[in-house]
């Protein structure tokens, strides 16, 4: 049943994100590509599917869907004048719209990873 808040996730982005480099791990030799998304060094409390809130201390990465669909454990992400960062896991949140925003988990890593 379509919603009031449909689309909302990847409107936020779009008004809100930044420009970050997404490298996948897989294949080998992959082509860095730019996707817009929201990235945040500070704390953020996020909702798990059952409801329950959650602190992330991490830095992470807000992306909508479907690009979220995208990004797997392991690729690495450069947010425009930061350090690079590994996507640890995600985090779906309870929300049924197909544009929802996914949270990444991130850690830094070294240039010579």
């Amino acid at each position: 049943m379509p919603s009031l808040f449909d689309g909302f996730g990847s409107m936020l982005a779009d008004v809100f994100g930044d420009a970050v480099l997404h490298t996948p791990r897989e294949p080998q030799g992959s082509v860095p590509v730019t996707i817009t998304a929201r990235f945040r060094l500070k704390p953020i409390e996020v909702l798990e599917a059952d409801g329950s809130a959650v602190l992330i201390h991490e830095p992470t990465l807000r992306v909508p869907e479907p690009v979220a669909s995208t990004i797997k454990t392991d690729d690495l992400i450069r947010p425009e004048g930061e350090a690079l960062y590994r996507v640890l896991n995600r985090h779906e949140g309870g929300s049924p719209d197909v544009e929802r925003s996914v949270i990444f988990k991130l850690r830094e890593v070294s240039e010579n990873v």
